[in-house]
């Protein structure tokens, strides 16, 4: 499967110019989604406030989902994103915070329910979600490979659940001491289903 995600059009993204389009109409496009929402984000207002024709934000993304897709993916900078590390825990730890300070912000926040609430009817709204998962889940076990640990989605999917349940069902602040308890017991299921190598005895004299 390719590493690059289907919805995601690249034209001529060598080109510092197409770079540098591509860049500032994401960039309006974060600005305006929590001002009018996603269904008034349109493309006739994006272009507008973006300086480029319709025809160049079609030339990019054939449509809202894959626009939103990208600006959901390709967020600003918002805290240190996590390393490769061998310490389960600590690089468990780390991606739940970069969740947390990724949805914290703005119009990652709308993008992310507009693409969710419209799934169920849209299809290119479900394959945008799809693959959003896909690609968080990939990215996270890259992060874990020294560890020597590879979560299945349904391990992937108990990490991330609790924090988003908090955000966007309780309505409550996903702290640090949140994520420590869940990255806890999310750490107790995999040892209890052998998903964690297991520390070698000590070697008897």
């Amino acid at each position: 499967m390719s590493s690059t995600p289907v919805h995601r059009r690249q034209p001529t993204l060598s080109n510092p110019r197409v770079q540098r389009t591509r860049a500032r109409i994401l960039t309006v496009a974060r600005e305006l989604l929590p001002e009018v929402g996603p269904t008034g984000l349109t493309y006739a207002l994006l272009a507008e406030r973006a300086d480029v024709t319709r025809q160049t934000l079609y030339r990019h993304w054939a449509n809202r989902a894959a626009l939103l897709f990208d600006l959901i993916l390709e967020g600003p900078d918002l805290g240190d994103y996590p390393e490769p590390g061998s310490d389960v825990r600590a690089v468990a730890t780390a991606w739940l915070k970069s969740l947390r300070n990724g949805i914290s912000d703005p119009a990652i926040r709308t993008a992310v329910l507009a693409v969710t609430a419209q799934a169920d009817h849209d299809p290119d709204s479900a394959h945008a979600l799809a693959r959003i998962g896909q690609d968080r889940h990939a990215a996270l076990n890259k992060l874990l490979e020294p560890s020597g640990v590879q979560i299945n989605d349904d391990e992937y999917t108990m990490l991330y659940g609790p924090v988003l349940a908090r955000l966007f069902l309780d309505r409550g602040q996903v702290t640090d001491t949140f994520i420590d308890a869940v990255v806890t017991q999310w750490l107790t299921t995999l040892e209890r289903s052998g998903a964690l190598p297991q520390p070698h005895a000590p070697t008897g004299t």
